[in-house]
């Protein structure tokens, strides 16, 4: 799942990188001279690594808990190259592989069976215990955010990124099954296109075990969710009426609640359990405690007028304000709860009312910084 957020555009940051891990548990911090791990929730510094000489680490991305790390140089004195991707075991401390393109890296993701790596015209996957090349995509247009995402699970591999057409998510599941040192290469099971948006899509995100697909379009009014398997919409969320930049969404592990951020400060939490709107929604969903989003008053007019959709769209549940600066969302460790991790290096959780929605309530706030050794509450 891709929840992460590139700040080596932002003059005069230290901070180049932020990215939650696979199971939310923990958040990268890529940096100038090193990088940091942090406990997602309650947000404590767990390790950092700094280097004497310097360099600067433009993309840290986490392999769950563990000591093995994919990182890519970046910042104003990159530490490795911006075209490879060092696969760092912090046990020892130093990289034990590396993979080089001809391109610099946008983007990469891990699961437990595969490495995805995004350059802007391809994807490049590799098997996680060798890095046998198992597939590659070329895109029609450049990708320059390195936009794609993979699922966590173990029960399937599935990666989504953008389609040869304008608004197309292409996602495909793999077997998992030859992700072992003596099995054979993870195998295409299903090629499917979502069409996902008139406009071209922005920002994408995967449920944990590969089940859901988010996406949203450069507009970033409406969030709409998939059924992977069959490719049918399941929800049609409104975000708001004016255009946003989508800085990440993010499902529950339970595929309950879906959180996004954007460039409007606003944390939007949907609910993902309700039976409105859609007459094919996952089993999970139809067996859940029905607890629909909102909708407007005024939703009897959506058949009647021009551009009606609008009033018949389901809006968010619950809601929390932030800092007025680029940030990432997750879920926290205790129920109904979501984390929020911002390039100010803000970190704040808010608890919502899993019955009444409305807006969140905020119960912490720090600021982590990668000069000092432990988080600095401010609460």
């Amino acid at each position: 799942v891709d929840c992460s957020m590139d700040l080596s555009a932002d003059k005069g940051s230290e901070v180049l990188y932020v990215a939650f891990n696979q199971d939310q548990s923990c958040f990268a911090v890529g940096l100038e001279t090193g990088f940091r791990i942090y406990n997602t929730d309650p947000c404590r510094l767990t390790h950092k690594r700094d280097f004497e000489d310097g360099g600067g680490f433009g993309i840290v991305q986490m392999l769950f808990r563990c000591n093995i790390l994919a990182v890519v140089g970046g910042g104003r004195n990159p530490r490795f190259q911006p075209h490879k991707v060092m696969i760092w075991d912090d046990r020892i401390p130093r990289c034990v592989a590396e993979i080089s393109f001809r391109a610099p890296v946008k983007a990469v993701q891990m699961s437990r069976d595969v490495i995805c790596v995004c350059v802007e015209k391809k994807l490049y996957m590799y098997r996680q215990s060798d890095l046998t090349l198992v597939d590659h995509i070329d895109f029609a247009e450049p990708n320059p955010k390195g936009l794609c995402c993979l699922s966590s699970g173990t029960e399937s591999i599935v990666l989504a990124c953008p389609g040869s057409q304008k608004g197309h998510v292409l996602v495909i599941t793999y077997d998992p099954s030859g992700g072992g040192p003596a099995g054979i290469k993870p195998s295409r099971l299903q090629t499917t296109i979502v069409v996902a948006h008139e406009s071209p899509v922005s920002a994408m995100s995967l449920r944990y075990d590969g089940s859901m697909l988010a996406t949203a379009s450069d507009k970033g009014t409406i969030i709409r969710v998939y059924s992977v398997e069959t490719t049918t919409q399941l929800f049609e969320f409104r975000r708001g009426i004016d255009k946003a930049e989508i800085y990440s969404m993010t499902f529950h592990i339970t595929g309950k609640w879906l959180a996004v951020s954007s460039n409007h400060g606003t944390i939007h939490v949907y609910s993902l359990q309700g039976t409105a709107g859609s007459e094919d929604r996952s089993a999970a969903a139809k067996s859940a405690v029905t607890t629909p989003n909102p909708k407007s008053p005024l939703r009897f007019l959506s058949g009647v007028l021009p551009g009606g959709a609008y009033f018949g769209s389901e809006w968010s549940f619950a809601q929390f304000r932030v800092p007025d600066c680029k940030c990432i969302c997750a879920f926290g460790q205790e129920p109904n709860t979501v984390v929020v991790v911002c390039a100010d290096g803000s970190y704040l959780k808010a608890r919502f009312d899993a019955a009444l929605g409305q807006e969140m309530q905020q119960v912490d706030y720090c600021k982590f910084d990668g000069d000092i050794e432990a988080v600095v509450a401010t609460t």
